[in-house]
């Protein structure tokens, strides 16, 4: 099977590159490196160092590595970015989307695999939050997000390019760069490594669905064959606490060290997490990994990453 991974070299993307080269795909990444990392790319697969807003690059890709089918994770994560500068947010995630949308077309690919978020569900009027939700996104993010989920239908009827777009939860694990704002496990774990006290705003009650991101490549490796049309929450439909969280890691590391509560930032959600029921439907997936496990996994990893950055191999 011939896929090319956009993003490929980030967070979520290398890991799903990871599993089709296990698989015996034959892969090929795209990728801007703004938020992935060289050392994330498997050597076998096809690297290329480009955005998907350059129309010419991304149809020139295309037509070299003519690709079956597109697992598409390249885009702008920052939720207060996509706030701070709406045009970049869009330009990225919704015109660089289109670009790609536009090379799938014109190379005759079968099937994209979207990236999307909870965030377009916004502040959720009831939970578990199910596919039926309501449609209320609380950021520029959650926006653009959105707007690509309603131009795919579109491309399915009109150009026959099929597709499933994957609802993320909080996505975890090794990887995921402790020094954004996106990922509080990633953040905790880098705070309490270095015996550091890890803000939590508001009083850490807050409950979000955290799913690691080897389960979250699962699911991108069965929407290639499986929920064509599909919106699908991927999920564990398990709410966890902040404070839960923080005290799991806590006693993995092995440190006794308090976080500093602030106050709540305006527009925080108090509780979110997914019904992941369509998925198991319509993919035959279910998450694998268990959060104290998947903790361990991350902790582990990071432990490993700060040994071999200090011996200076990173």
């Amino acid at each position: 099977m011939r896929v090319l991974v956009t993003g490929g070299a980030g967070f979520i993307g290398s890991h799903i590159v990871d599993a089709l080269i296990a698989r015996g795909d034959n892969v090929a990444v795209l990728d801007d490196l703004s938020g992935g990392r060289l050392e994330n790319i498997d050597p076998r697969v096809n690297f290329y160092h480009g955005d998907i807003r350059d129309r010419k690059l991304v149809l020139e890709i295309m037509g070299l590595e003519k690709p079956r089918y597109v697992i598409h994770q390249a885009a702008q994560v920052d939720v207060q970015a996509s706030m701070k500068d709406p045009v970049n947010d869009a330009a990225v995630n919704i015109m660089g989307t289109l670009n790609l949308l536009e090379a799938c077309r014109a190379r005759g690919v079968e099937k994209l695999v979207y990236a999307s978020s909870a965030a377009v569900y916004g502040n959720p009027c009831r939970l578990p939050v199910d596919e039926a939700h309501p449609v209320r996104p609380m950021s520029g993010y959650g926006i653009s997000k959105h707007t690509v989920e309603r131009y795919l239908p579109d491309y399915r009827e009109q150009h026959g390019l099929d597709y499933t777009v994957l609802r993320y939860a909080n996505v975890y694990g090794p990887r995921q760069d402790a020094a954004g704002e996106g990922g509080v496990v990633a953040i905790f774990i880098g705070m309490l490594l270095r015996n550091l006290r890890p803000r939590i705003f508001g009083d850490g009650e807050q409950t979000r669905d955290f799913v690691h991101v080897h389960d979250v490549a699962r699911a991108n490796l069965a929407a290639l064959a499986a929920g064509g049309g599909d919106v699908l929450n991927i999920g564990t439909g398990v709410p966890t606490s902040v404070n839960q969280l923080y005290d799991t890691l806590r006693q993995i590391i092995g440190v006794d060290i308090g976080p500093l509560y602030e106050p709540p930032r305006e527009g925080d959600i108090r509780h979110s997490y997914l019904d992941p029921g369509d998925a198991a439907r319509q993919l035959d997936w279910r998450t694998e990994t268990g959060l104290a496990e998947g903790l361990r996994q991350t902790v582990d990893f990071y432990e490993h990453w700060a040994d071999d950055t200090n011996k200076g191999t990173v």
